[in-house]
């Protein structure tokens, strides 16, 4: 008669967790960029489109400029300016970050204009920024990836990174 035993799991045998650890090890850097660099793009471009009177590119509309009056009310800037500088950072920031050139700069600016929004405009809706300063910190840390722009100009200059 054949006697059976059930070993004990080895010890050196990677676990169900190891082995989730191991697959999201393998998550490229470039989809992740991308990833990040099309949610802020959707984010910031529209907001700025808010901002342009119709049937113009980037003339700011008087709406905007009411909002920025009488419910964003940014300390030390004037609602006018607060606005044109609005427009103009989500507009050069959001194409940027979309085309991935100079991404980490893109991103900077646009986890700056989050922080302003969160600790100036809308200190409660910390849920709606923080992902957006994620993502942004993301592509301020690790360029726009091998999809970008300055993936493609370091390729072109033989440099490891160019802003990539």
């Amino acid at each position: 008669m054949t006697r059976t035993t059930f070993a004990s799991p080895d010890p050196a045998a990677p676990g169900l967790a190891d082995r989730l650890i191991h697959l999201f090890t393998l998550i490229p850097h470039w989809l992740i960029a991308l990833i990040a660099r099309i949610a802020l793009f959707r984010v910031f471009w529209w907001s700025a489109r808010t901002k342009v009177a119709d049937g113009t590119l980037f003339s700011l509309s008087d709406s905007a400029v009411y909002l920025f009056q009488e419910e964003y009310k940014l300390p030390l800037l004037p609602p006018e300016l607060a606005a044109h500088l609005a427009l103009l950072g989500e507009s050069v920031f959001s194409i940027l970050v979309i085309l991935g050139l100079a991404t980490r700069l893109g991103g900077l600016g646009l986890f700056g204009m989050a922080l302003v929004i969160q600790l100036f405009v809308y200190p409660d809706h910390y849920n709606e920024h923080l992902p957006w300063m994620v993502c942004a910190l993301y592509l301020a840390k690790f360029g726009g990836g091998f999809f970008s722009l300055d993936a493609l100009i370091a390729r072109w200059t033989g440099r490891k990174v160019a802003f990539a």
